[in-house]
């Protein structure tokens, strides 16, 4: 049965699977689209996964980019958001899902089981993005640049493509007419995955087969994990313990070695040979100040306290101090502390300047000899 949308009334959301060469290896990606029923504009972004927190960022990217939503999503029945299928449209869905669909203002409509041509639309998407997009194999160095490919691939598509129904104009010209019938872009869902977790006595947590190090101050008791698309965040108790660049791979350690200053006070050793600190490069003066003490047999100690000074001053404050005790021709720890210390403290007051009704006429002198009158008189 042939399908109409009024502009703004609904989009297609569905999965594909893809082949492409990131970095030299081959590797099986994740494509996420979603399809304007009425402008048949698209929108199609790669991942290495299908989870949750992938379907949320793809979501948020696709309505950036449209600059707004529709009322309605359709969906196939994925794991990610519906938990059970009950007769006929009933679904119970996931409860960060309807989250994030409360979030934009979209009702979601799951398609019946089986039935691929109630969005017939993005299935036949898929195909074609399939054979314009990914063939020949696509080759990049990583799915930033994948992505940002296939963004100017959906924009320039648009733009030559003429609409299948109204054939006087582009997709692109239709899209521009709907938008105004769009839902206004919300601004970005909190889109994560939450789990617990427990800290290592190395300040290590463990998530999807990699290690991420947390804040020495959390060891000894747990967190809670939120994995984004691309970064993942590890908090205590509401605070921010953790926040690192995701990774996909298998057996990583990935480190912070600021998280490690605070064991380096008790043991500046380790600077030397610790494995959060291998090929650590800090930020300007610091690495500078860095490089110069290394030629003192106390240099690690003494850098230590440079760094521990950044636990209560802040990097940018020890960075200045630094930069002044470098431009005066000196790298101690002693000095730059001292530095730190003098801009700590604050100026004495200014002088009050006295009224003239208030001073004296007669001014006292001081005059230690009257002392010596006392003792002879005694």
């Amino acid at each position: 049965m042939p399908l109409s949308f009024a502009p703004g009334e609904a989009y297609h959301f569905d999965w594909s699977h893809e082949v492409v060469l990131i970095d030299g290896a081959t590797t099986t990606i994740k494509v996420a689209h979603v399809r304007l029923c009425h402008s048949r504009m698209f929108f199609v972004r790669a991942y290495p996964r299908e989870t949750q927190e992938m379907v949320f960022d793809a979501h948020d990217r696709a309505f950036a980019f449209f600059k707004g939503t529709c009322t309605r999503g359709i969906y196939d029945n994925m794991k990610t958001a519906v938990e059970t299928i009950f007769v006929g449209k009933e679904r119970l869905y996931n409860r960060r899902f309807l989250q994030m669909a409360s979030h934009y203002l979209v009702e979601p409509v799951a398609c019946t089981p089986a039935s691929g041509w109630e969005k017939g639309q993005v299935e036949s998407q898929v195909g074609t993005v399939r054979q314009r997009f990914f063939s020949p194999r696509v080759r990049v160095k990583s799915y930033e640049e994948l992505n940002a490919w296939l963004l100017d691939k959906c924009i320039a598509s648009a733009r030559s493509s003429k609409h299948p129904e109204l054939t006087d104009k582009t997709i692109w010209e239709v899209f521009q007419e709907e938008r105004p019938h769009l839902v206004p872009y919300a601004g970005r869902f909190d889109g994560f995955h939450s789990l617990p977790a427990a800290v290592s006595k190395t300040c290590l947590v463990r998530f999807d087969n990699n290690k991420y190090s947390v804040a020495a101050t959390a060891v000894g008791r747990p967190v809670e994990i939120r994995a984004y698309a691309e970064r993942i965040e590890i908090r205590q108790e509401g605070r921010l313990v953790g926040d690192h660049p995701r990774h996909f791979g298998r057996d990583r350690t990935i480190y912070n070695p600021w998280h490690y200053v605070p064991v380096l006070l008790r043991k500046p050793g380790a600077l030397r040979n610790g494995a959060p600190f291998k090929d650590w490069v800090l930020p300007g003066a610091l690495e500078q100040i860095r490089r110069k003490l290394q030629g003192s047999s106390d240099g690690d100690r003494q850098m230590v306290k440079v760094l521990g000074a950044v636990l209560t001053e802040g990097v940018p404050a020890v960075q200045k101090a630094c930069a002044e005790a470098l431009s005066q021709g000196v790298h101690s720890a002693d000095v730059i502390l001292n530095i730190l210390s003098r801009r700590r403290d604050p100026e004495p007051p200014p002088l009050l300047l006295t009224s003239p009704a208030l001073r004296l006429t007669h001014e006292p002198v001081a005059d230690c000899a009257r002392y010596d009158l006392l003792r002879r008189a005694s």
